[in-house]
C-alpha cells in the first residue's frame, strides 16, 4: 500500500470504475479531474492531519502519529475517491443548475460520510519506519547483450526492516546490441533499493538479489529474470491506529 503522502491516493480509472459517466460529464462541462483528485488529496490530508491531531491530547499518545506515516487502506481510497465525484457533480451543477447532476452531487457527499465513517471504525493504518515512494531511476546504456527491444525499470527503496516504499514511476530504455545500468539518488533514511524491469509496466519483476546498496550501481545481466515477485504498490501497516469521532475535553 502506498502512503498517503506519496502522492495520487487514486487515479481517474478508479473514479472511472464508481461512475462511468464521470469523462462525459467532464468533458461536456468543462471540468479538469486530475485537478479535482489533487484538490480532494489536498482537504484528505488537513482532515487526516487533524484526526491525528486529536490523538496528542492528555492522556493519549504523548507523539502522535505523523501523517508522514499514514497508508493508504481501501477505506481511506474509498473516501478520497468519493470526495473527488462530489467535487467534479458539484462543480457540474454549479455550472449548469442541472437537477441530476446535484442528486450526484448529493449522493456521493452520503458515501463521503460512510467511506470517513469506515476510516474511523477500522483506524487509520500506520507504518513506524515508512518509506517514501521512489523517484524515478537514471537509466542508461551500458555494455552487454540483453536481448533487443524496449525495456521499463522500476526501483524501490527499503528501509531498515528490508520493508519496501511504492515502486517508481517506470524509465523506459530501448536496447539495441548492450544492456543498460540503474542509478538512484535516495533520501538518508533510504536503506537499501530493489530494480524491477519488464517488456511492459504490467509485468516488471524484480531483478536483484540481495538488495542494492544506497549508491551502488546496477547492471542488468543478458538474461531478464521474470519469475521474481511483481513490483508493488508499498508497504502494509505495522498497526492500526484507533481514531475518536469527537476530541475529548477536559
Amino acid at each position: 500500500m502506498a502512503l498517503f503522502t506519496d502522492g495520487a491516493v487514486t487515479s481517474i480509472e478508479d473514479l472511472r470504475g464508481h461512475d462511468t459517466q464521470l469523462l462525459n460529464v467532464a468533458t461536456v462541462e468543462g471540468i479538469d479531474v486530475t485537478r479535482k483528485l489533487a484538490l480532494a488529496h489536498e482537504e484528505l490530508c488537513v482532515e487526516v492531519a487533524g484526526l491525528l491531531g486529536r490523538l496528542g491530547l492528555p492522556g493519549q499518545l504523548s507523539a502522535p502519529a505523523a501523517i508522514q506515516q499514514v497508508v493508504v487502506t481501501p477505506p481511506l481510497k474509498l473516501w478520497h475517491i468519493f470526495r473527488t465525484l462530489e467535487m467534479v457533480y458539484g462543480d457540474a451543477y454549479n455550472s449548469q443548475l442541472n437537477d441530476r447532476y446535484a442528486g450526484k452531487r448529493d449522493e456521493y457527499h452520503e458515501m463521503v460520510k460512510w467511506a470517513y465513517n469506515q476510516v474511523i471504525q477500522g483506524g487509520l493504518g500506520i507504518v513506524t519506519d515508512p518509506m517514501e515512494q521512489a523517484a524515478t531511476p537514471v537509466v542508461r546504456p551500458s555494455a552487454g547483450g540483453l536481448a533487443d527491444g524496449t525495456y521499463y525499470v522500476a526501483i524501490a527503496w527499503t528501509n531498515a526492516a528490508g520493508e519496501e516504499g511504492a515502486s517508481s514511476a517506470p524509465a523506459t530504455i530501448q536496447v539495441s546490441g548492450s544492456s543498460f545500468a540503474v542509478q538512484t539518488t535516495a533520501p538518508p533514511n533510504v536503506k537499501g533499493w530493489n530494480v524491477y524491469c519488464g517488456t511492459s509496466p504490467a509485468t516488471m519483476t524484480i531483478q536483484d538479489s540481495p538488495t542494492l546498496a544506497p549508491g551502488q550501481t546496477w547492471v542488468q545481466p543478458d538474461t531478464l529474470s521474470t519469475t521474481g515477485r511483481l513490483a508493488g504498490s508499498g508497504q502494509t501497516p505495522t498497526y492500526r491506529l484507533p481514531v475518536p469521532r469527537t476530541i475529548k475535553r477536559g
